[in-house]
This record gives structure tokens, sequence and C-alpha cells, in this order.
């Protein structure tokens, strides 16, 4: 069970993170991310090292009395002396920019994950006593609202799974596509709905990951952790096919389970392509990502057992409110449903003709 593709991701995220550290921002950052390091994932610190320099850019271009500054020279100094309005200023800034030359919009979750970045970063400088005002603590988070959950229901997953079996409605340049990697779309299309794993979990499986004697398989959740997970005779089938052939074709420096048409380890954006390109044509009203996917098992695993600690071990929650947030709609289905479960003296036959 290989982790050779897992930590040369991370590999990759910190040689990014570094590169910022060093180009971009001031030595004191540089302590924070050490300090942040047992707790977060490369991945984590790696898009806060992007907040923060955009925080840090907007800082010296846009408030005066920084201007001349490179990001490199914020002090602490500079850090303690803002306002919470300036804060406030810079969330309603990266509402929409320009970067590059090209528009960068943000809406309310964009936003609070700006501010969270900053706020993580001043509350480190805070409790480390290198600054001793914390400008975030009187800026509100942004006011989330609820998604409504995108899912497929029954009908839209077999509608799905006949695309990717039969390529109809797909362009003629799609089919042609789709004659060579019918066998593999199937198995990660079926992998997906029938196991709720993330994508970026399913590009991280490997070979001998896969076991078929108990249909079980090892992802790589948040963090690092393996664990075992299952999947169904039905899934088993379509993942067999493409495992026979995926064996057939062994690679010797490639231990991937997925495969791109150039014979490397297939990439997340890779698949949400594939998603995005079936899905289209099986459920044109709907914007369907791999998440969508995993939203769909989670709804019909909540809906068949009703239990919510099940769907978040299931789906990798380390928080249980998490799901209960993401599913909370389809509680009162079940408590409507669990209404009927119960019978005090049998089966009631209900006849308005009966007489006093």
């Amino acid at each position: 069970m290989s982790k050779t593709y897992f930590n040369e991701r991370d590999a990759e995220n910190l040689e990014k993170l570094d590169k910022i550290l060093q180009e971009d921002l001031p030595e004191f950052c540089r302590e924070y991310f050490v300090g942040i390091s047992s707790t977060t994932t490369p991945l984590t610190r790696l898009n806060y090292g992007y907040d923060i320099r955009t925080f840090f850019k907007y800082l010296v271009e846009k408030i005066p009395r920084f201007k001349g500054q490179s990001t490199k020279d914020v002090t602490l100094v500079n850090i303690e002396s803002l306002s919470p309005f300036e804060i406030e200023a810079y969330l309603s800034y990266v509402e929409i920019y320009r970067k590059d030359g090209n528009l960068v919009k943000n809406g309310v979750r964009g936003k609070s994950r700006k501010l969270s970045a900053i706020r993580s970063l001043i509350k480190y400088l805070e409790k480390k006593q290198l600054i001793r005002y914390n400008p975030t603590a009187s800026v509100d988070t942004p006011k989330l609202h609820e998604k409504e959950i995108i899912r497929l229901d029954s009908d839209e997953i077999e509608n799905m799974m006949d695309v990717v079996d039969t390529g109809n409605g797909l362009s003629e340049r799609q089919q042609k596509y789709q004659e060579n990697t019918r066998i593999r779309d199937l198995a990660i299309v079926s992998l997906l709905l029938g196991t709720g794993i993330r994508v970026s979990e399913l590009v991280g499986i490997d070979l001998d990951d896969v076991n078929f004697e108990d249909l079980s398989f090892v992802v790589t959740r948040k963090g690092g952790a393996r664990v075992i997970l299952y999947f169904s005779e039905e899934v088993a089938g379509y993942l067999y096919d493409y495992y026979s052939m995926r064996q057939a074709d062994a690679l010797k420096n490639e231990p991937a389970l997925f495969l791109s048409l150039q014979k490397r380890r297939i990439t997340t954006r890779a698949v949400e392509n594939i998603i995005k390109k079936y899905s289209a044509v099986a459920t044109p009203l709907k914007h369907i990502t791999p998440h969508k996917l995993r939203s769909t098992f989670g709804t019909q695993l909540y809906r068949n057992t009703g239990d919510i600690y099940v769907v978040a071990d299931v789906l990798g929650h380390r928080d249980v409110n998490t799901t209960k947030r993401h599913y909370a709609a389809i509680t009162e289905d079940i408590r409507r449903n669990a209404s009927t479960k119960v019978n005090l003296r049998g089966p009631t036959t209900y006849n308005d003709n009966k007489d006093d």
C-alpha cells in the first residue's frame, strides 16, 4: 500500500509554500507556518500562504501608509497598527478584484476563508506575544447561508451510468474518447457513487490498495490517515473489469489504479472533467461535480440507515456536526417515516361507512 503519491503531493505543496515564504512573505510568517505544521496539512498551509500573500499585497498596494513597501517588508508593528475597518475593507476588496489582468470573485465562503487565514496568523502572533493587539477580534465573520445540497435522484443515477456505458448523447468527438475510456470511466463513476469517497482520495488509490476477496480498498483521508472502505458487488463488477485491464497493462513505475490516456496517474481535474462531461448529458439542469456524487451517496446512506454517525464515519468527517449540517434537511423525512414503523394493535383498516 504505497503512500508515494500523497508524499509527493505534500512535498510539492511544501515546495510551493517555501517559495512564497522566500519571495513574498516576511520572516515572522515562516515562524507561524512552522507553528501550525502539527495541526494542519501541507495543502491547508499552502492555501493559507496564498491568502496571506494576497492580504499583504493589498496592504502595500491599497493602504497609503504602507505604499512603497514590499510584502516582505511588512512588520509586526504594521500588523498591530491595522484597524478592524481596514480588515473589513480588505474583505470588501476581495469580493471582486483584478489579478494578473483577470477578474477574481469571492462569495461569502471565499471571503470567510480569507478572513480565517488572516485571523489564524494574527491570533498566532498574539498568542506568542509578538503583538499585543488583534485587529481581527472585532471583525465579524461573513454570514454563511446553508447551500442547498445538489444530488442525483435514483433515475438520474441510472441515467448517468447509462451515458457512461453507452456514450449516447455525447458529441461525436466525445464518443471517440468514450470508446477508449468506457471501462475506466464506469469504474470511476461507480466508485464515487457507490462509496462517497473524495476525488482526491480516488486519484490516490494504487493497484495494491484494492482487495476483491472482501470487496474492500484503502484510501488516504485528509490528514494522511489510511482507512479501509468497502464497495458493493455491483461496484465490484465495474471495478474488476477495469482492474483486470489495468493489471494486463502493467507499468513498472506507475502504481496508480486509475490512469489517464497518457498512462500516468489521473488527476483530480481530469476526473472533474469526466463527471462534467457525462452529467451534462444525464442531468443537464444540475451542475454535477465529484463532490455532488459524494453528496448523493451520503444522502442515500442516511436515508437507508437513519444513522448520522455511520454517515460521518463512512464519509470521513472528523466532526459529526459537519455531517448534520449537510444532511439536516433529510432528518425531517426520516422522522416522518419513523412514525409509520410502529403499529399499536396491528394494521389499521379505515372504514368511513362503519356505524357509530
